[in-house]
């Protein structure tokens, strides 16, 4: 017999069914015992009979550890006082495939709390729970939703190396590592093989994969590893192209994700989905620091001038929000002391890049720009940087024998999760969390 998933079970009344899962409990009572067996589609309600001929099975049941791995076989009837669907199983067999310990290291039904620390050293405990499989259901359909748009745009993907003889950002936050006798590092990025891309005519191109970033900050956003979701295009304009892109791709996103999980999301997170309208709003740096001066918004001492702090973002999104009634606001044109040496220059003000970022409901999802394609400019804004061309060579060589005008982006996809089900850390919705004191599992 074929396995009958938990969400098929109301559909098969009548018939006898074989389902698979998890105990999530046990109610042992005189004449009938009850179990709720959880898979990754629901839960459902499997009774058994206690008499003189079930007298193994309910044994069986008796000795029933929650979280055990079991296989049910029964036939499915109607029982509109069952919660879980309006139907039960009448159990024949019972497989008890693997037993769990009696006591379980954290809590998996919600019911109590239990320390974040805790739970992800027990993470694999900790993502049985219906929300977690929630999540990746939404993971799941905003990358597709990413692909499909972007293919139906004639975008094609790309898998950049992990592994890179110098770095793919500043020098600073860089892991390091030994590679054949020589000195390697992960990337922090694929900015520079995506503008490669853009030397080689493919014109549009994405990818969906990880980054490495050797950051000691233990914010709710940040990670060591995080999965990046990047985009480059060709012959645009003006970093405009790049935004007027973004927001058509994120609108077509959420409405996928809506779509697909908004009632699910209302039920297990208390979020509704907002699918944004078009277009976003927009101010420039210097407008953004006018808000925050008018906000009476003092920024920390040790953040950068030219640039907002997590506390600014939030100053600047709620007086959007407040004006336009927007979830969304791009920051454009930030200056260069605050932009890396290849994002291009404002050609009316020098001391301005084409750049911009992207906040949801006040947190930083994304950083994109037009890059500068000019081989001599781009030597000149290196040295102004002070960094050494030579590590940099095979990069500027890309420049050397033409290349379009380009523009392109980074989007953090975990922050995007825990922003969208509004969850207080990146932790929350990352499977294996990777930072300062966090290796394992």
């Amino acid at each position: 017999m074929e396995r009958t998933t938990i969400a098929q079970v109301p559909a098969r009344i009548g018939q006898q069914v074989r389902v698979q899962g998890f105990v999530h409990a046990v109610r042992d009572q005189k004449a009938v015992q009850f179990l709720v067996v959880r898979d990754r589609t629901g839960q459902v309600q499997v009774v058994v009979e206690r008499n003189d001929e079930n007298a193994a099975l309910n044994a069986l049941v008796t000795g029933l550890t929650r979280e055990s791995a079991v296989t049910v076989v029964g036939s499915v009837s109607a029982n509109p006082r069952v919660r879980l669907g309006g139907v039960e199983i009448h159990c024949a067999e019972l497989i008890v495939e693997s037993a769990a310990e009696a006591e379980l290291p954290i809590d998996v039904s919600g019911r109590t709390e239990t320390s974040a620390a805790k739970r992800l050293d027990w993470r694999f405990l900790d993502l049985r729970q219906p929300r977690y499989q929630l999540l990746f259901d939404v993971q799941t359909t905003a990358e597709h939703a990413m692909r499909s748009f972007w293919v139906a745009e004639g975008f094609v993907e790309i898998h950049s190396p992990k592994l890179m003889g110098s770095p793919s950002e500043s020098g600073a936050e860089l892991f390091s590592l030994d590679y054949f006798g020589q000195t390697a590092y992960l990337a922090q990025s694929p900015q520079f093989y995506k503008q490669m891309a853009m030397a080689a005519g493919l014109e549009r191109v994405f990818e969906i994969g990880p980054v490495f970033r050797a950051d000691p900050s233990q914010t709710t956003r940040h990670a060591a590893e995080f999965t990046s979701v990047d985009l480059e295009m060709a012959w645009i304009a003006s970093h405009d192209d790049v935004m007027k892109l973004e927001e058509r791709w994120l609108q077509y996103v959420l409405e996928r994700v809506q779509a697909a999980h908004g009632d699910a999301i209302a039920q297990e997170y208390g979020v509704d989905v907002v699918v944004p309208t078009l277009p976003f709003p927009r101010i420039t740096m210097a407008e953004a620091q006018a808000l925050l001066r008018e906000a009476g918004y003092t920024p920390p001492p040790d953040s950068r001038p030219g640039d907002l702090d997590p506390g600014g973002e939030r100053v600047v999104y709620e007086a959007i929000r407040r004006q336009h009634d927007h979830g969304f606001v791009f920051i454009t044109d930030y200056p260069v002391s605050v932009r890396p040496f290849y994002h291009m220059r404002h050609p009316d003000d020098p001391t301005l890049t084409r750049s911009f970022d992207l906040l949801w409901k006040g947190v930083e999802i994304t950083t994109g720009a037009q890059r500068e394609h000019r081989y001599e400019v781009l030597q000149a804004q290196a040295l102004e940087k002070g960094l050494s061309l030579e590590p940099l060579r095979f990069y500027l060589d890309f420049f050397r024998y033409g290349c379009p005008p380009h523009g392109g982006l980074g989007f953090g996809l975990g922050r995007m999760l825990m922003l969208l089900l509004e969850q207080p850390s990146i932790r929350e919705v990352t499977f294996l969390h990777r930072g300062l004191n966090r290796l394992t599992p």
